[in-house]
This record gives C-alpha cells, sequence and structure tokens, in this order.
C-alpha cells in the first residue's frame, strides 16, 4: 500500500506468524491472556503497547491466536477502550506537538504544511469513525481546541 502524502510506497512491516493455531509451548489460557490485557489497560497502555508488552515480557506472541480476539475487541467487551481509537488520538498528539513547535518557530514553513497534511488525515479519519459510529457525531477537530 502507498503512503497518503508521498509519492512513494510505504516499506513493508514484521509479518504475522503463518500459523494461525496456539503454540504447544504456551503456558498461558485464554482468561489468563484476558486478564493480562485488562492489567495492562489499567496501568495506562495502548493497545499496541499491550500487543507489546504481552510479546515481549510474558512470551504471548499473538493474542488473537491465544484468545481469538484482538486485544481492541477484549476491551470493548469489558468496557475499558478510550473515548478516541488510538489512530485518531495518536494524530491529534502529533499535531498539538507541531503546533507547540510553531509556537517557538514561526517562521517554519515546513512544518506549516506538516501541520496541515495531519490535521487532513485527522480529518479523513474521523469521517470515517464516525460513519462507522466509534466515535461521537459531533466530534469535530479543531485547530484552537489542542
Amino acid at each position: 500500500m502507498s503512503r497518503m502524502h508521498k509519492s512513494s510506497r510505504g516499506s513493508s512491516g514484521s509479518s504475522n506468524p503463518v500459523d494461525k493455531k496456539q503454540p504447544d509451548w504456551l503456558d498461558y489460557d485464554e482468561e489468563e491472556v484476558a486478564e493480562l490485557v485488562l492489567k495492562l489497560k489499567d496501568e495506562g497502555h495502548d493497545p499496541s503497547q499491550i500487543g507489546m508488552k504481552l510479546r515481549d515480557e510474558y512470551g504471548i506472541p499473538d493474542v488473537k491466536t491465544v484468545t481469538g480476539k484482538k486485544v481492541t475487541q477484549i476491551l470493548e467487551e469489558n468496557d475499558a477502550q478510550d473515548d478516541l481509537p488510538e489512530d485518531l488520538s495518536n494524530l491529534v498528539e502529533k499535531a498539538s506537538n507541531i503546533k507547540e513547535h510553531l509556537g517557538d518557530n514561526k517562521k517554519d514553513e515546513n512544518a506549516e504544511r506538516r501541520l496541515s497534511l495531519v490535521e487532513a488525515k485527522i480529518r479523513r479519519l474521523a469521517s470515517y469513525y464516525r460513519e462507522e459510529g466509534r466515535i461521537d457525531e459531533s466530534w469535530k477537530y479543531s485547530r484552537d481546541d489542542q
């Protein structure tokens, strides 16, 4: 898949394991993994951070192979999800960091361009999430609010 605001294609990331069943060497069962996900969420981690912590610290290669559900699905079932989806909140945080930079560096035209591109991504993603019902219909990004 190509990148949104570049002429080049994106670099590929890591690939999921080929085998879709739970490894034999894994000592955790479905309930234990769900409890770990909720515990890590209570500690303030995002869903992507939860997946990495489970992989690196607990030796759980893939939550979906063990539980049959994604991390976000486990969080939704237990009413522990955030108000905004993770990708949208990351973009809003990125925009606020660029605006903070522009407060100190008023003549940085490149940063101004990057801010407009990030805001376009925010509006496009927010429109999608409104249609899907994952965010409130009245949610709207404004440069001044952040």
